[in-house]
């Protein structure tokens, strides 16, 4: 059998290793970091908007089951149980009554729709149309939020290299603060250098608050956009951008439209809405055509009416007299009756129909050409509006197109801005160390050079979220 050695040195380290990985996923556990993919995965799985759309699929689901029945024969149970006062004609025995009566009446009934201008066709057709582009809604408002998140994200990475870069520049400038306080206290330099440098740490502490009270609110979006309750370990995590010019910036956007307006689900939602719109107008002509139906039933009842021979006696009567006024009699028959019984009228009433039925609209006050009108209007409206979705996303395109190039610019030009006031402020540093520069031109230096990182930062993620957005046009998803 083989032996495995492990050396004393080697075993610490394997030790250590795995004690800082686990260390590292209980830390980030504990402080509950989100990646931007798992923000956009927890919005899609718990945003009220999106959970409205899928409830918005499921009733469309539903109407299309509705409209499939409608294929189907229809079965009706009936049950009466009533009594009538009065002189009436019972329906069993067609013979007139006067006390009361008691009736119940059983039937089951069906009835199945052969045709009727095809209505139930283009119905169920129109419902399963619905039902796709309630999904292609779903996927549009997931699109929406990702937006939404992706430009909270970028927002709070942007806010927190503000703060750093306050940070940094406030710790530098506390040290001059320092510097310049023993140089007051040898005499060397006038206080009013001092106050100065004081002042400008002052300021940049404000810039620092301000700063900070950005990035909380920056946090508060996105945890409000991710419906968290509880944000005090809320954090993010913080990724490494790089920028470099976008593949997608040197194609032109009406080559980005051709692929976008393809995969956009809003655009599949619009497009379905047109050919739904189209079978309305079938299911409102379908109005002109014949009905016909096929009916049929099968009941029976019951009356308190009904009554049956139980006994017959012969009984001598009085018929009359003679010329000599002699009692003439006769002989008759008393029938002794009593209520025919429930299960024997149960089976003596039994009925049985079946029959076709045939509409044929005549007039109906312009019923059916006004619902014609109203479709084909309505036809005319989704066409309309599935072109004002195709311009609305070539013009977002054309915008982004835009906004990142510019942007791109805007990041070059600042880049190189900031790399020559860099390089300024260092000199001016070097000379207000020994002496050379009074405190104005050293804070106008350090100004400049924080505005100009300022803008280097929001170029950079101005370009980043410019290029997410083409990027998410195109079909990809969007990650850092």
């Amino acid at each position: 059998m083989d032996r495995i050695i492990l050396f004393p040195g080697r075993f610490t380290i394997i030790v250590v290793f795995i004690v800082f990985v686990f260390n590292s996923q209980e830390q980030l556990h504990a402080q509950n970091v989100w990646t931007l993919e798992a923000c956009i995965r927890h919005a899609h799985e718990k945003n009220i908007n999106v959970r409205q759309q899928e409830l918005g699929v499921e009733i469309a689901g539903e109407n299309l089951t509705r409209a499939t029945l409608e294929r189907f024969p229809n079965l009706n149970m009936n049950a009466t149980h009533g009594y009538n006062y009065g002189r009436t004609i019972d329906p069993f025995t067609n013979e007139f009554a006067t006390e009361r009566v008691r009736s119940n009446n059983f039937s089951v009934s069906s009835g199945v729709v052969l045709f009727n201008g095809f209505q139930i066709n283009n119905a169920v057709k129109q419902s399963r149309l619905e039902l796709d582009a309630s999904k292609h809604d779903v996927d549009a408002t997931k699109n929406d939020i990702s937006l939404a998140i992706s430009s909270a994200y970028l927002d709070i990475l942007l806010s927190e290299e503000l703060v750093e870069v306050l940070e940094g520049q406030l710790e530098v400038t506390r040290q001059q603060v320092e510097r310049t306080k023993k140089f007051v206290e040898a005499g060397t330099v006038p206080r009013g250098n001092l106050l100065t440098i004081e002042a400008q740490a002052a300021s940049e502490e404000l810039q620092l608050i301000n700063a900070q009270n950005r990035l909380q609110m920056a946090y508060i979006n996105l945890a409000q956009l991710l419906d968290l309750r509880e944000i005090e370990d809320f954090a993010i995590h913080i990724p490494e951008i790089e920028i470099s010019p976008d593949e997608m910036i040197d194609m032109s956007p009406f080559e980005i439209y051709e692929i976008a307006v393809n995969i956009q689900p809003d655009i599949k939602a619009s497009e379905i809405r047109v050919l739904s719109a189209e079978k309305d107008v079938e299911i409102a002509r379908g109005g002109r055509y014949p009905t016909l139906s096929l009916r049929g039933s099968y009941g029976t009842g019951y009356s308190g009416a009904s009554r049956e021979i139980v006994d017959e006696t012969l009984v001598e009567r009085q018929i009359g007299w003679t010329e000599s006024d002699e009692l003439v009699y006769g002989y008759d028959v008393d029938f002794q009756t009593q209520i025919k019984p429930f299960i024997d009228q149960l089976e003596d009433n039994l009925n049985t129909s079946i029959g076709f039925y045939l509409t044929i609209p005549v007039f109906n006050n312009y019923q059916t050409s006004s619902a014609i009108s109203r479709s084909k209007v309505a036809l005319e409206n989704s066409k309309l509006s599935n072109r004002l979705v195709r311009d609305q996303l070539f013009k977002s395109i054309q915008q982004s197109h835009a906004d990142a190039k510019a942007a791109l610019k805007r990041y070059e030009a600042t880049k190189k801005n900031y790399g020559a006031l860099e390089e300024s402020f260092r000199y001016t540093e070097q000379r207000f160390n020994v002496g050379m520069a009074d405190p104005i031109e050293y804070n106008d230096a350090k100004n400049r050079l924080a505005a100009a990182e300022s803008e280097l930062l929001q170029a950079k993620y101005e370009f980043v979220f410019r290029t997410k957005i083409l990027d998410f046009y195109m079909g990809n998803p969007i990650t850092l």
